[in-house]
Protein backbone atom coordinates (compact mmCIF):
# COMPACT_ATOMS: atom_id res chain seq x y z
CA UNK A 1 0.00 0.00 0.00
CA UNK A 2 0.83 3.76 -0.10
CA UNK A 3 0.60 6.05 2.56
CA UNK A 4 -2.06 8.88 1.97
CA UNK A 5 0.78 11.89 2.09
CA UNK A 6 -0.38 15.94 1.82
CA UNK A 7 3.57 16.31 2.35
CA UNK A 8 6.35 14.54 2.71
CA UNK A 9 7.25 12.29 5.96
CA UNK A 10 10.88 11.48 7.07
CA UNK A 11 11.33 8.21 8.22
CA UNK A 12 14.38 8.27 10.54
CA UNK A 13 16.27 6.21 13.13
CA UNK A 14 19.33 7.37 15.31
CA UNK A 15 22.22 5.37 16.52
CA UNK A 16 23.85 7.65 19.35
CA UNK A 17 26.40 7.82 22.79
CA UNK A 18 23.79 6.61 24.82
CA UNK A 19 20.35 7.77 25.87
CA UNK A 20 20.46 10.90 27.66
CA UNK A 21 18.87 13.53 25.80
CA UNK A 22 21.10 16.64 26.70
CA UNK A 23 24.79 14.89 26.80
CA UNK A 24 24.74 12.07 23.93
CA UNK A 25 25.52 12.79 20.24
CA UNK A 26 24.57 11.12 17.64
CA UNK A 27 26.90 8.54 15.46
CA UNK A 28 24.41 7.65 12.87
CA UNK A 29 21.34 8.79 10.72
CA UNK A 30 19.17 6.94 8.65
CA UNK A 31 16.29 9.43 6.44
CA UNK A 32 13.66 7.40 4.48
CA UNK A 33 11.85 10.33 2.64
CA UNK A 34 8.42 8.98 1.24
CA UNK A 35 6.65 11.41 -1.06
CA UNK A 36 3.12 11.96 -1.64
CA UNK A 37 3.54 10.41 -4.99
CA UNK A 38 4.69 7.33 -3.86
CA UNK A 39 8.07 7.67 -4.26
CA UNK A 40 11.12 7.39 -1.82
CA UNK A 41 14.69 9.29 -1.03
CA UNK A 42 17.04 7.48 1.81
CA UNK A 43 20.29 8.76 2.53
CA UNK A 44 22.57 6.98 5.97
CA UNK A 45 25.36 8.77 7.53
CA UNK A 46 28.04 8.23 10.15
CA UNK A 47 29.37 10.86 12.68
CA UNK A 48 31.87 11.54 14.71
CA UNK A 49 30.25 12.48 18.08
CA UNK A 50 33.11 14.06 18.97
CA UNK A 51 32.85 12.03 21.92
CA UNK A 52 33.98 8.38 23.07
CA UNK A 53 31.68 5.82 22.55
CA UNK A 54 30.78 3.60 25.89
CA UNK A 55 31.57 0.17 25.17
CA UNK A 56 28.60 -1.50 25.83
CA UNK A 57 26.99 0.80 23.75
CA UNK A 58 28.76 -0.40 20.74
CA UNK A 59 28.11 -3.97 21.79
CA UNK A 60 24.51 -2.32 20.92
CA UNK A 61 24.61 -1.13 17.61
CA UNK A 62 28.30 -2.16 16.38
CA UNK A 63 29.77 1.38 15.93
CA UNK A 64 33.10 2.10 17.49
CA UNK A 65 34.89 5.11 18.00
CA UNK A 66 37.13 3.98 15.07
CA UNK A 67 34.51 3.59 12.72
CA UNK A 68 33.71 7.27 13.04
CA UNK A 69 36.94 8.65 13.65
CA UNK A 70 37.26 10.43 10.14
CA UNK A 71 33.56 10.88 9.82
CA UNK A 72 32.13 14.13 9.33
CA UNK A 73 30.63 15.91 12.90
CA UNK A 74 27.20 16.58 12.84
CA UNK A 75 27.53 20.44 12.46
CA UNK A 76 29.34 19.60 9.57
CA UNK A 77 26.20 17.58 8.25
CA UNK A 78 23.56 19.97 9.78
CA UNK A 79 22.96 21.98 6.72
CA UNK A 80 22.18 19.11 4.14
CA UNK A 81 20.48 17.11 6.88
CA UNK A 82 17.80 19.79 7.51
CA UNK A 83 17.56 20.53 3.76
CA UNK A 84 16.64 16.77 3.47
CA UNK A 85 14.02 17.40 6.10
CA UNK A 86 12.75 20.64 6.51
CA UNK A 87 9.68 20.21 4.37
CA UNK A 88 8.37 17.35 6.13
CA UNK A 89 6.56 15.66 8.69
CA UNK A 90 8.80 13.20 10.88
CA UNK A 91 8.50 9.57 11.66
CA UNK A 92 10.00 7.07 13.66
CA UNK A 93 10.00 4.71 16.25
CA UNK A 94 10.37 5.87 19.99
CA UNK A 95 10.86 9.46 18.14
CA UNK A 96 8.87 11.48 19.95
CA UNK A 97 10.89 10.56 23.23
CA UNK A 98 13.84 10.07 21.90
CA UNK A 99 14.94 10.93 18.36
CA UNK A 100 13.10 14.05 17.64
CA UNK A 101 14.37 15.27 21.01
CA UNK A 102 18.40 14.14 20.42
CA UNK A 103 17.82 15.61 17.14
CA UNK A 104 16.76 18.87 18.00
CA UNK A 105 19.09 19.23 20.40
CA UNK A 106 22.15 18.59 17.96
CA UNK A 107 20.37 21.19 15.51
CA UNK A 108 20.78 23.41 18.33
CA UNK A 109 23.86 23.38 18.78
CA UNK A 110 24.73 23.91 15.42
CA UNK A 111 22.95 26.68 15.05
CA UNK A 112 20.32 26.07 13.17
CA UNK A 113 16.81 27.05 14.42
CA UNK A 114 14.83 23.99 14.34
CA UNK A 115 11.47 23.05 15.91
CA UNK A 116 7.86 20.80 15.25
CA UNK A 117 5.82 23.90 14.84
CA UNK A 118 5.04 22.97 11.33
CA UNK A 119 5.31 19.81 11.31
CA UNK A 120 3.31 16.62 12.46
CA UNK A 121 5.27 13.26 13.98
CA UNK A 122 3.94 9.78 13.63
CA UNK A 123 5.51 7.91 16.60
CA UNK A 124 5.27 3.84 15.49
CA UNK A 125 6.13 3.02 18.63
CA UNK A 126 3.42 4.36 20.52
CA UNK A 127 0.73 3.13 17.74
CA UNK A 128 2.47 -0.28 18.41
CA UNK A 129 2.09 -0.34 22.03
CA UNK A 130 -1.72 0.59 21.96
CA UNK A 131 -2.25 -2.59 19.68
CA UNK A 132 0.12 -5.13 20.34
CA UNK A 133 2.61 -4.05 23.48
CA UNK A 134 5.86 -4.92 21.65
CA UNK A 135 9.61 -4.74 20.28
CA UNK A 136 10.47 -3.40 16.64
CA UNK A 137 11.69 -6.62 15.89
CA UNK A 138 8.60 -8.16 17.52
CA UNK A 139 6.65 -5.64 15.32
CA UNK A 140 8.32 -6.35 12.22
CA UNK A 141 7.92 -9.95 12.61
CA UNK A 142 4.36 -9.39 13.48
CA UNK A 143 3.39 -7.49 10.85
CA UNK A 144 5.42 -7.84 8.26
CA UNK A 145 6.17 -11.70 8.68
CA UNK A 146 9.75 -10.72 8.21
CA UNK A 147 13.04 -11.03 10.58
CA UNK A 148 14.84 -7.57 11.43
CA UNK A 149 17.89 -8.42 10.22
CA UNK A 150 21.03 -6.19 11.24
CA UNK A 151 18.46 -4.58 14.02
CA UNK A 152 20.08 -1.39 16.42
CA UNK A 153 21.82 -0.40 12.16
CA UNK A 154 19.95 3.14 11.53
CA UNK A 155 19.17 1.94 8.38
CA UNK A 156 17.42 -1.78 9.09
CA UNK A 157 15.73 -0.28 11.91
CA UNK A 158 14.31 3.05 9.80
CA UNK A 159 12.94 0.71 6.79
CA UNK A 160 11.48 -1.90 9.36
CA UNK A 161 10.11 1.14 10.75
CA UNK A 162 8.41 2.44 7.63
CA UNK A 163 7.04 -1.05 6.61
CA UNK A 164 5.38 -1.51 9.49
CA UNK A 165 3.40 1.96 10.04
CA UNK A 166 2.55 0.28 6.75
CA UNK A 167 1.27 -2.67 7.98
CA UNK A 168 -0.79 -1.16 10.92
CA UNK A 169 -2.50 0.95 8.86
CA UNK A 170 -3.46 -2.08 6.59
CA UNK A 171 -4.37 -4.66 9.73
CA UNK A 172 -6.39 -1.70 11.94
CA UNK A 173 -9.30 -0.45 10.53
CA UNK A 174 -9.37 2.32 12.90
CA UNK A 175 -6.47 3.07 11.64
CA UNK A 176 -6.84 5.89 8.70
CA UNK A 177 -4.02 6.70 6.62
CA UNK A 178 -3.74 10.26 7.41
CA UNK A 179 -0.40 11.85 8.63
CA UNK A 180 -2.41 14.59 11.05
CA UNK A 181 -4.34 11.40 12.17
CA UNK A 182 -1.54 9.44 12.98
CA UNK A 183 0.17 11.66 14.37
CA UNK A 184 -2.27 12.21 17.08
CA UNK A 185 -2.60 8.65 17.88
CA UNK A 186 0.66 8.36 18.32
CA UNK A 187 1.19 10.90 20.27
CA UNK A 188 0.93 10.93 24.39
CA UNK A 189 0.29 13.96 26.50
CA UNK A 190 1.40 16.93 24.66
CA UNK A 191 4.18 18.95 25.62
CA UNK A 192 5.59 22.27 24.86
CA UNK A 193 9.02 21.00 24.54
CA UNK A 194 10.26 17.70 23.68
CA UNK A 195 11.35 16.76 27.32
CA UNK A 196 8.06 17.17 28.66
CA UNK A 197 9.14 20.13 31.59
CA UNK A 198 6.97 22.08 29.80
CA UNK A 199 3.14 20.92 29.57
CA UNK A 200 -0.23 22.35 28.20
CA UNK A 201 -3.04 22.97 30.71
CA UNK A 202 -6.86 22.91 29.61
CA UNK A 203 -6.94 26.36 27.79
CA UNK A 204 -3.81 25.54 25.91
CA UNK A 205 -1.22 27.35 27.51
CA UNK A 206 2.13 26.83 28.45
CA UNK A 207 2.58 25.02 32.46
CA UNK A 208 5.68 23.80 33.99
CA UNK A 209 5.52 19.83 34.96
CA UNK A 210 7.92 19.97 37.64
CA UNK A 211 9.44 21.09 40.60
CA UNK A 212 8.38 23.99 42.79
CA UNK A 213 5.92 25.33 40.10
CA UNK A 214 4.36 22.47 38.72
CA UNK A 215 1.33 23.30 37.34
CA UNK A 216 1.30 26.90 37.64
CA UNK A 217 1.49 28.92 34.13
CA UNK A 218 4.73 29.50 32.95
CA UNK A 219 4.13 33.22 31.39
CA UNK A 220 3.15 33.63 35.45
CA UNK A 221 6.28 32.66 37.00
CA UNK A 222 8.77 34.36 34.76
CA UNK A 223 7.49 37.18 35.35
CA UNK A 224 6.43 37.37 39.13
CA UNK A 225 10.41 35.61 39.76
CA UNK A 226 12.72 37.16 36.78
CA UNK A 227 15.71 35.15 38.68
CA UNK A 228 13.87 31.80 37.63
CA UNK A 229 14.41 32.31 33.86
CA UNK A 230 18.36 32.84 34.25
CA UNK A 231 18.16 29.66 36.32
CA UNK A 232 16.45 27.56 34.07
CA UNK A 233 18.75 29.11 31.19
CA UNK A 234 21.94 28.60 32.79
CA UNK A 235 20.75 24.86 34.90
CA UNK A 236 21.73 21.65 32.56
CA UNK A 237 18.08 21.72 30.82
CA UNK A 238 17.73 20.76 27.01
CA UNK A 239 18.61 23.46 24.43
CA UNK A 240 15.42 22.93 22.93
CA UNK A 241 13.39 23.62 26.61
CA UNK A 242 15.35 26.63 27.14
CA UNK A 243 14.04 27.88 23.12
CA UNK A 244 10.81 27.25 24.23
CA UNK A 245 10.98 29.68 27.62
CA UNK A 246 12.77 31.82 25.93
CA UNK A 247 10.04 32.65 23.21
CA UNK A 248 7.46 32.35 26.30
CA UNK A 249 9.31 35.20 27.56
CA UNK A 250 9.44 37.31 25.02
CA UNK A 251 5.88 36.46 24.36
CA UNK A 252 5.15 38.00 27.65
CA UNK A 253 7.89 41.12 27.37
CA UNK A 254 5.84 41.74 23.81
CA UNK A 255 2.14 41.64 25.17
CA UNK A 256 3.34 44.54 27.98
CA UNK A 257 4.47 46.79 25.08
Amino acid sequence: MQLNLTKPICFFDLETTGTNITKDRIVEISILKVFPNGKEESKTWLVNPEMPIPEEVTEIHGISDADVADKPTFKELAKEIYNLIKDSDLGGFNSNRFDIPLLAEEMLRAEIDFDMKNRLSVDVQTIFHKMEQRTLSAAYKFYCDKNLDGAHSAEADTNATYEVLKAQIERYEDLENDTKFLAEFSSRKKFADFAGFITYNKEGVECFSFGKHKGKLVMDVLEKEPGYFGWLLNADFPLYTKKVLTAIKLKSLNNKL
